[in-house]
C-alpha cells in the first residue's frame, strides 16, 4: 500500500514540476492537460507517420482518423510533435495540417535529434524513441504506433539498431502496435528486447504468435498474451507499482481483411532492400524510403495495410487506456478510504508540558546564598 501511494504521490509531483517547465519546453493542449491532471486515459500518438510514414492527403486523413477512433473508446489523442522549437503535446486541427502538408522542413526527431531540434526552433516529426521519452515525461502511459524499429536486417554486423529498442527499456510507457516492421530482423530484435527488460506480448492470441506490421504472424513467439484490454491494464499497472520503468509491447494483429499475403510483401521486402543498397540509403533514412518502395511495388496495397493496422492499434490502446484510469482510480480511492480508516481509529494524541518552579527562602539569620551557587543549584535541579 505504501508503495503504490508514493507512486501515486510522484506521478503528482512530476506533473507539477511539468507545468513550471511548460511555458518554454512544453506546449501542452489544454484537453491533455486537464486530462492529466485529473488522472483521465490519453493515448500518445506519433507524428512521423504523418511526417515520414505516408504521403499526402493519407498522412493527414489517417491522423485525423486515428484521433477520431482515440476519442470515441472514451480516451484522448495527444499526437506528440515539435513545432518551432517547442514540443507540442497535442495538435490542433491547423497544426497536424502544418505537418503533414510538408511545406516546411520537417526532421525525423528521434533521441539523439531531440535537443538539436529544440535549440534550433526547427520542426520535428517524432519517432517511436522520442514520443516514448515525451509521453513519460508527461505521465502519459499508454502510446498506439504502426510498428515499432528494432534490429535492421545484417545488424549483426552493421550494428544498425533502431533507438526505439533502448527507450523502451527505460521508459514506463507501454506500446500498443502491430509488432517489429516485417522489413527488419524479428527474432533479434525480440532477443534485443528481451535484454532491455522489455516485457513482450500479443493481443488475443492464444498462439502468441507476434505479429510483423503487414501480416499476422511472423513466425516468432512471443512469451505472454493478453485476453482483452483489462487484462493488459493490470499487467501494466503492476508494472507502474513496481517502478520497473520499462515498457510493455503489446503486439496487435493487423485486422485480416486488410493482411497482407506473406510471400507478396517479402518479395516486395527484397525488392526494396536491394534498392535501398544501390543508392546507398543508410541510417534514419533507410524505414521511410522502404515503406514508400515497398507501397510503390505493391500498388498502393501496403499502405492501406499501413493505415488499417494504425487504426486497430489506437482503438485496442484507447480500450486499454481507460481500462487503466478505471484500475487508477479505484486504486486510489481505496487508498484514500484506508487512510481514513487508520485515522479515525487511532487514539488521539495530546502533546504537552510541564513546568517546575522552585522557589527558596532566606530565614532570618540565615547567610544568604552567594548568587553563583544559587545558579549552580538552579541548573542542577
Amino acid at each position: 500500500m505504501y508503495r503504490t501511494c508514493t507512486l501515486y504521490s510522484t506521478y503528482r509531483r512530476n506533473l507539477f514540476n511539468l507545468r513550471q517547465l511548460s511555458s518554454f519546453l512544453f506546449d501542452i493542449k489544454p484537453e491533455v492537460h486537464d486530462a492529466l491532471s485529473n488522472n483521465r486515459a490519453v493515448v500518445a500518438l506519433e507524428s512521423t507517420i504523418i511526417t515520414h510514414g505516408m504521403p499526402s492527403p493519407y498522412n493527414l486523413k489517417t491522423a485525423i482518423e486515428v484521433e477520431e477512433i482515440v476519442r470515441e473508446q472514451g480516451a484522448i489523442p495527444a499526437t506528440i510533435a515539435i513545432l518551432n522549437g517547442k514540443i507540442k503535446i497535442g495538435l490542433s486541427r491547423s497544426e497536424l495540417e502544418e505537418l503533414a502538408g510538408c511545406k516546411t522542413k520537417v526532421i525525423k526527431t528521434s533521441r539523439r535529434d531531440l535537443a538539436y531540434v529544440l535549440s534550433q526552433k526547427l520542426n520535428g516529426g517524432t519517432t517511436v524513441a522520442s514520443t516514448l521519452i515525451c509521453a513519460n515525461l508527461c505521465g502519459i502511459k499508454l502510446f498506439a504506433t504502426g510498428g515499432i524499429g528494432g534490429v535492421h536486417r545484417n545488424g549483426e554486423f552493421t550494428l544498425d539498431i533502431s533507438a526505439d529498442l533502448i527507450e523502451m527499456g527505460k521508459s514506463s510507457v507501454a506500446v500498443v502496435s502491430s509488432g517489429i516492421k516485417s522489413i527488419l530482423d524479428i527474432p533479434r530484435t525480440m532477443e534485443f528486447l528481451e535484454t532491455q527488460g522489455v516485457c513482450v506480448a500479443t493481443f488475443k492470441c492464444p498462439d502468441k504468435e507476434f505479429p510483423a506490421f503487414y501480416t499476422r504472424a511472423s513466425g516468432t513467439k512471443a512469451q505472454y498474451n493478453f485476453n482483452d484490454a483489462a487484462d493488459a491494464a493490470q499487467c501494466i499497472n503492476k508494472s507502474i507499482q513496481l517502478g520497473l520503468n520499462s515498457s510493455t509491447l503489446i503486439g496487435v494483429p493487423v485486422p485480416k481483411e486488410h493482411a497482407m499475403d506473406e510471400f507478396v510483401i517479402n518479395n516486395a521486402i527484397e525488392k526494396a532492400l536491394v534498392e535501398t543498397d544501390k543508392k546507398g540509403i543508410k541510417g534514419k533514412e533507410v524505414t521511410p524510403y522502404l515503406l514508400s518502395a515497398i507501397s510503390e511495388i505493391t500498388k498502393g496495397k501496403s499502405l492501406q495495410t499501413n493505415m488499417a493496422l494504425i487504426k486497430e492499434n489506437a482503438r485496442v490502446a484507447s480500450k486499454i487506456a481507460v481500462e487503466l484510469e478505471n484500475l487508477q482510480n479505484n486504486n486510489e480511492r481505496v487508498l484514500r478510504k484506508n487512510k481514513n480508516s487508520v485515522e479515525s481509529s487511532s487514539a488521539p494524541l495530546v502533546i504537552g508540558g510541564s513546568i517546575l518552579d522552585i522557589h527558596y527562602r532566606v530565614n532570618e539569620g540565615e547567610k544568604p546564598l552567594e548568587v553563583s551557587k544559587c545558579n549552580k543549584l538552579t541548573s542542577f535541579l
